[in-house]
């Protein structure tokens, strides 16, 4: 990110029970925010966020996601375009994986992503949305009962009953693909598209649990 909003107003930095020296590092940072959250899990490390936040509109990222120069742009340009957005998601460009790989991803999202959000009307990306606090606070947050799958489309399907969630394959954000790269594409996919599907039809993820990738 080469020139940094004026607009932002916080930076948080979610230490989730990390073993690293993750809180070290993001503490040499100005202007950022360490906070530690003891229990484990995805859904408690954003619902922590979210609790430590104070702006109006909350943008999620994880660990190992980069940003590009466009990213906030986009973030002003649908929400000051459409006052009955509440959440804005777009997909991953996974940055370390082959040509190859990252072709067979990126029609993965125009394939499946793209119709499904005009079917139900929802899909999130758990490592890359924006949603405003007010919406966050109708539905009291992220179900922390859920340990990693499945996460991004209860929180979707929830706030999609309170507004308009809108998926963009143009916002997307560059991450890592190393599970993908581990567990294999198909695998992955398939994985992801049933706790979606899960989501919508049985409210509740299909996998109970996952496995940390480092």
């Amino acid at each position: 990110m080469k020139h940094a909003p004026t607009h932002l107003h916080e930076i948080i930095v979610v230490d989730n029970a990390s073993t690293d020296a993750t809180s070290a590092l993001a503490g040499k940072f100005p202007n950022v925010k360490v906070v530690s959250e003891p229990k484990k899990g995805l859904t408690h490390a954003r619902q922590r966020g979210w609790k430590e936040a104070s702006g109006t509109h909350f943008a999620y990222i994880d660990a190992d996601t980069r940003i590009h120069d466009r990213w906030f742009a986009i973030i002003r340009e649908k929400f000051s375009a459409d006052e009955s957005l509440i959440a804005l998601s777009g997909p991953y460009d996974y940055f370390d994986l082959p040509t190859v790989h990252r072709f067979i991803v990126r029609w993965y999202w125009r394939l499946m992503a793209a119709p499904a959000s005009l079917l139900t009307g929802y899909v999130m990306v758990g490592g890359n949305f924006v949603v405003k606090r007010e919406a966050l606070e109708q539905i009291n947050g992220f179900d922390t009962t859920i340990a990693f799958y499945g996460e991004d489309t209860n929180i979707a399907r929830r706030l999609h009953k309170v507004g308009r969630v809108h998926f963009s394959r143009h916002f997307f954000i560059f991450s890592s693909g190393r599970r993908l790269a581990k567990e294999g594409i198909l695998k992955t996919g398939w994985t992801y598209v049933l706790n979606y599907l899960s989501e919508v039809l049985r409210h509740k993820p299909a996998t109970k649990r996952y496995t940390d990738i480092r």
